[in-house]
């Protein structure tokens, strides 16, 4: 595998409070499989490396506006966050956790879907930037991660999702998306990220 760092983005899913962290609203469907897979270990190495070779990193979290008047309920798990109140935006619900602070260069985007580049200027800030791939993993692997993903590739670019640097709420949820991702797009470890930077 061989990335250009000047071309390639990385994009960090959702490792915010509400979802990843050990306290978050979607702590009961997560947090074990986090864990137990040591994601938040994984995308730390990653990100240092990437900002050590200079990749633009991203951010992508999902967020909502006071009373949640931009969520809309058509996708179940959206239904969750409006009944538990969770995921409102300029909250510590939605920060990235401690563990993956942004730094001065990051981007964050914030969306109100599952895929990042819904109803959000993703798309438009990786084409000005010259991002032709994008480096994809966080939590969960079959929502979040696998929307970006396929997104991502309808939109042209080529989409690498890293393998051990995701969780679903389920190793088999986890696995099913691996599998069919090979179709989509490229599957690798993050050790194979990092020595192709």
């Amino acid at each position: 595998m061989e990335l250009n760092t000047s071309t390639t983005a990385f994009l960090a899913c959702h490792f915010e409070n509400d979802v990843v962290g050990a306290e978050g609203a979607f702590a009961p469907f997560f947090r074990a499989e986090i864990e137990r897979r040591g994601v938040l270990g994984v995308a730390k190495r990653l990100l240092d490396e990437a900002r050590a070779a200079g990749v633009q990193i991203v951010y992508t979290r999902v967020a909502f506006q006071e009373g949640h008047s931009d969520l809309v309920t058509n996708i179940p798990l959206l239904g969750v966050v409006a009944q538990q109140g969770s995921l409102l935006d300029n909250t510590p619900a939605t920060e990235i956790v401690d563990e993956l602070k942004p730094e001065i260069d990051d981007w964050i985007v914030t969306n109100p879907k599952v895929s990042a580049f819904a109803s959000s200027d993703l798309d438009e800030r990786l084409r000005a930037a010259g991002i032709d791939t994008v480096v994809v993993f966080g939590v969960a692997t079959n929502l979040s991660v696998e929307s970006t993903g396929r997104a991502a590739g309808d939109l042209g670019y080529r989409v690498v999702v890293v393998d051990n640097a995701c969780s679903a709420a389920a190793p088999e949820a986890h696995d099913a998306t691996i599998a069919s991702f090979g179709l989509l797009g490229e599957v690798a470890s993050a050790d194979d990220v990092i020595a192709a930077l």
